[in-house]
């Protein structure tokens, strides 16, 4: 998770008390930032070594998910993950670890691709993969109310990112296909709901 919002807003409590109903041993990555740093990964990478970690679960948004992502991938790369799997994308052929996200806010869709956008600080680098079907998220959970804290900038900025990711797919070639008119269908969707949602973020 990230910053320790979701302690303040009782969302911590809650997936905790469920995993502890369900008898898991839970080991806990924190202060995970926005464009996660690979240093950040690495630590990631060490727990779930260490602890023989074999699910991950990202509570938190885009950042949190690719994070987990990365993780999920680079903990069993025998060399330097960010120059095998983020410069040269070369095929992950080390087991991958399962991830399940739990989101608190919308915008990025990193809860639904098998994407890990990470920042490599030393080399001044931030870098996209796509990493293959293993790196799915096996579940993803939305409960509206664990977005209701979230502050009315946040949620506008992560509207924005909504509008920006259909548009980076809508510009990107001058085919007229059926997907361009899906994603005019949900740019108006978006524009009809986040009118509702500024007035009434509950």
């Amino acid at each position: 998770y990230g910053g320790g919002s979701i302690k303040k807003n009782g969302i911590y409590q809650e997936v905790c008390a469920i995993l502890e109903t369900l008898d898991k041993n839970v080991y806990e990555i924190s202060g995970v930032m926005p464009n996660p740093t690979y240093d950040k990964l690495q630590e990631g990478c060490q727990l779930a070594k260490d602890k023989n970690i074999d699910f991950i679960l990202a509570v938190g948004g885009g950042s949190v998910i690719d994070y987990a992502k990365g993780v999920a991938n680079c903990t069993y790369c025998e060399d330097d993950a960010w120059t095998r799997y983020y410069e040269n994308w070369e095929e992950v052929t080390n087991e991958v670890l399962p991830v399940g996200c739990i989101l608190t806010m919308v915008g990025t869709g990193s809860e639904m691709n098998n994407c890990s956008v990470i920042t490599n600080t030393e080399k001044a680098a931030k870098l996209g993969r796509i990493f293959d079907q293993r790196s799915y998220p096996k579940f993803t959970i939305l409960d509206p109310t664990y977005t209701y804290t979230l502050p009315k900038y946040q949620m506008v900025a992560g509207i924005f990112d909504i509008m920006s990711h259909i548009l980076e797919q809508y510009l990107s070639g001058n085919n007229d296909s059926t997907s361009d008119y899906l994603a005019e269908a949900l740019m108006k969707s978006l524009i009809h709901s986040s009118l509702i949602a500024i007035e009434e973020p509950t």
